[in-house]
């Protein structure tokens, strides 16, 4: 077990530069950066030429313009002359223009990941606060908002999926099949402004809040009536949140049982006599449990990643509505780190999966796994 651990752990640290390397520059690709759009935004700054010099060295202040070492420069105009047959610094060709890039956010990469490994995901391009100080202030709200969505969806769908496949072809399995697909069906933004137009509005029923995760004076209430209102803010955005994952996850659930309750074992416990329930819940669930299993590699991912559309939609401001604020400010320290945080947990989500994989089904061993 110990070699085994020890070898996916030090697998972790390449696949994350490799998975940071590639977003690096993925969003960097992205066009303008967060110099330009500050600068359009600007009001009195028409003159192209005061706008090129301030972004020039803006452009330094942030580090998104580095010297770029000699030997390189060198390369540079060799191939660009090799290429184009010149070499003219006012109107640069392709070939200077792409390997100028390649260099300047290579450096960039470089030292971001010497600061990463500092836990130093430096100060947002989009309001100058720390990095990890805007995630800190996000995080706790989106971790609120999908525990109670996997909470839900877990201990609803699973026995809704085992209690449907346990009536096969019955009125009842057959009308819960119905309404999961119709559920399934449903878009998440729609069904969130549905929602909204007849619970939130005067014009139906004004029953819960139309936006936020808590009320402006709701922070000198007393501690279970701030948790009150925030329960109440919550109930739309976990709604729209719980009823996909809940349909996609009772199918399934009830697909494996489905196969599970065909396997020769079930009907030798059955034949031995063995309660109903003994033969559900110890023998049928709990080989079930491998393809349900499969699912959570995205669990702790999903807890810190949030839902982009729901926080936009109910002003949320969690980690989806950081994250996506972020791609259009162009904010890359806040992209990156929370691009580095969410790949980190997945990758020891996965680790932990395969831990309980050996846990749960006693054929899986370690020697099994590394071999896979």
């Amino acid at each position: 077990m110990s070699a085994y651990l020890l070898k996916r752990l030090l697998t972790i640290i390449p696949t994350l530069l490799g998975i940071t390397l590639i977003s690096f520059f993925i969003i960097k690709l992205a066009p303008g950066n967060p110099v330009s759009l500050k600068i359009r935004a600007a009001e009195g700054l028409k003159t192209t030429q005061l706008s090129q010099e301030i972004q020039s060295e803006v452009m330094k202040l942030y580090g998104l313009a580095v010297d770029l070492p000699k030997g390189y420069e060198d390369f540079i105009a060799d191939w660009t002359v090799r290429i184009h047959g010149s070499d003219p610094k006012e109107q640069p060709k392709l070939t200077r223009r792409v390997l100028n890039w390649v260099g300047q956010n290579a450096i960039q990469y470089k030292i971001w990941v010497f600061n990463m490994a500092r836990l130093d995901f430096g100060i947002s391009f989009k309001d100058h606060r720390p990095v990890l100080e805007k995630i800190k202030d996000a995080l706790p709200i989106t971790l609120a908002l999908n525990f109670l969505e996997i909470l839900i969806v877990y201990f609803i769908s699973v026995p809704l999926g085992v209690f449907s496949a346990l009536h096969r072809d019955s009125t009842v399995d057959r009308f819960t099949v119905f309404i999961l697909f119709i559920l399934y069906s449903l878009p998440t933004f729609w069904v969130a402004y549905l929602l909204i137009m007849l619970l939130s509005t005067p014009d139906h029923y004004d029953w819960f809040p139309l936006a936020g995760y808590i009320s402006q004076d709701a922070e000198s209430y007393p501690f279970w009536s701030k948790l009150g209102n925030i329960a109440w803010h919550l109930v739309l955005p976990v709604t729209c949140m719980v009823y996909g994952g809940l349909a996609f996850l009772a199918r399934f659930s009830r697909n494996t049982a489905l196969e599970v309750i065909k396997a020769d074992y079930i009907r030798t416990a059955k034949a031995k006599g063995l309660k109903r329930r003994k033969v559900i819940w110890r023998h049928m669930f709990r080989n079930q449990l491998i393809p349900l299993i499969t699912l959570t590699g995205t669990l702790l991912p999903e807890l810190m990643g949030g839902s982009i559309i729901i926080e936009q939609i109910f002003s949320i401001p969690g980690m989806g509505k950081l994250a996506f604020d972020s791609v259009l400010a162009r904010d890359y320290p806040t992209i990156m780190a929370i691009t580095t945080i969410t790949a980190v947990l997945t990758l020891v989500n996965l680790l932990l999966i395969d831990l309980i994989y050996v846990w749960v089904d006693p054929r899986i061993s370690f020697k099994s796994l590394e071999t896979a």
